[in-house]
């Protein structure tokens, strides 16, 4: 299927998992640029909506909701992707509301988000510049160059994790951002010792933390 269809599948699949006010945000937050930027730029990259998901739900810092314009979820890896527009309300916004705005955007990355803004003139009139920061901010997590070994699908994402926290990993967290079995992070994390992907960070009977081995290149930020 092309753009149209696959962007209509999208966004139905979305409308009906949803009720409430998260259906009320999609139908009402989700507009012209967000339905620009997914047909200028994410879809030329990548041809599906996989693992993106539409006006996302995050808990804000001052105990309510907010909605993200797009979240990119995959195991260890969270995007937010904004589209802003430049309009009247932004020329009056108060010097309270600015504040508030960047203090959100900062607890956003406190609690583990990536944050990519993009104007709507951006997306307009530079597609291809932002398809270019896209590619380099997804394949920076994802660090590509593991698609290129012969791990498995789980081996390659617990050196992912690892990629993305930039420091030793102890096996409750495999666990629960994987949402694996102790026995079975255990295993994995035995099989990337012996292929000296990964390194026994602390512990020596019993090992409490990992960290990347030399064999893993990891992506210049």
């Amino acid at each position: 299927m092309g753009f149209e269809e696959e962007y209509q599948a999208f966004l139905n699949a979305h409308s009906q998992a949803r009720t409430g006010e998260r259906l009320r945000r999609l139908q009402e937050g989700h507009n012209q640029a967000e339905m620009l930027f997914l047909k200028q730029v994410w879809w030329p990259l990548f041809y599906h909506f996989k693992y993106l998901h539409p006006e996302y739900e995050v808990d804000d810092f001052k105990d309510g909701k907010r909605y993200l314009d797009f979240a990119y979820i995959r195991p260890a890896i969270r995007i937010c992707l904004e589209v802003d527009g430049y309009g009247p309300h932004l020329k009056n916004i108060s010097r309270w509301q600015f504040s508030d705005n960047l203090e959100r955007q900062n607890q956003l990355v406190i609690d583990g988000w990536t944050v990519i803004r993009f104007s709507y003139d951006q997306v307009k009139e530079k597609p291809r510049r932002c398809q270019q920061i896209v590619q380099q901010v997804i394949g920076q997590w994802l660090g590509d160059e593991l698609d290129q070994t012969s791990l498995s699908f789980i081996e390659k994402e617990v050196l992912r994790l690892a990629i993305r926290k930039g420091e030793a990993i102890p096996p409750k967290e495999v666990e629960k951002y994987l949402k694996l079995s102790d026995k079975t992070v255990k295993k994995v994390l035995s099989q990337l010792v012996d292929k000296k992907m990964l390194i026994p960070a602390s512990g020596i009977k019993r090992v409490r933390s990992y960290r990347l081995g030399d064999q893993v290149k990891v992506p210049i930020r």
